[in-house]
Formats: C-alpha cells, structure tokens, sequence
C-alpha cells in the first residue's frame, strides 16, 4: 500500500482537509487529461497527483478565513 508522509507534503502551512482537496482535484484533471488524448493511465491518477504534490510542481492556495 502506498503510503505518503502527509507532513512533507503539508509543510506546516495547508490543513489536511485542502491536501485532500487539492490531490482530488489534481486527480481529476489529470483523468481528463487522459480522457481527452484517448489515452489509458496506467498508474491511479491519485497516485500520480500525490507524486506531483510531494514534488512541489503544485502549491497549495488556502483563502484566509473571515472571522467576525
């Protein structure tokens, strides 16, 4: 089982909730990707987006909560 460590990933800034998001999203870009080549994908696009994230070729981009 693919195991990543969400810590390097989070670099003390992003919550786990947007890691989860933005990895979803990423995920499903690249599904269409794939989609619109009429290409297969061999490997999960959740895995493929994850090694993205861990390679910073992505940031994380977090709107600031109003509090009032």
């Amino acid at each position: 089982m693919y195991k990543p460590n969400i810590d390097d990933m989070l670099e003390g800034r992003q919550s786990r909730y947007s890691l989860v998001i933005a990895v979803a999203k990423r995920a499903r870009e690249i599904t269409d990707d794939y989609n619109e080549r009429g290409e297969i994908c061999d490997e999960k696009p959740v895995l493929l987006a994850i090694d993205e994230f861990k390679q910073h070729k992505f940031d994380i981009i977090e709107e600031e909560s109003i509090h009032n």
